[in-house]
């Protein structure tokens, strides 16, 4: 009996630490994605390119006729973005 009683804790302690290790991978992934992000948004800016949004007339006319909610649900449902940056981005259309 002592054997099962002594690997219950040792197994435990075992996925607990494979989950700490994997978690501390995905947090580093995602850092090295934002870093990438942020260096894309920068290159993209002092190229002068702009992104085509589908539909983004009439997210600009929602958003000249102060439909700024609708406006950022449409640019959201455009673009896939969260909403402060689909916020901002509209914001920036007026």
């Amino acid at each position: 009996m002592p054997t099962t009683d002594m690997a219950v804790p040792f197994l435990v302690s075992l996925v607990i630490l494979g989950i700490l290790t994997v978690q501390n991978d995905v947090s580093r992934a995602e850092r090295a994605i934002a870093r990438l992000e942020t260096k894309l948004d920068l290159l993209v800016e002092h190229l002068d390119l702009r992104e085509e949004i589908p539909g983004e007339h009439g997210i600009v006319a929602l958003a000249r006729e102060v439909k700024t909610v609708q406006a950022v649900k449409a640019y959201r449902e455009a673009t896939g973005t969260g909403l402060l940056e689909a916020k901002r981005a509209v914001d920036r259309m007026t």
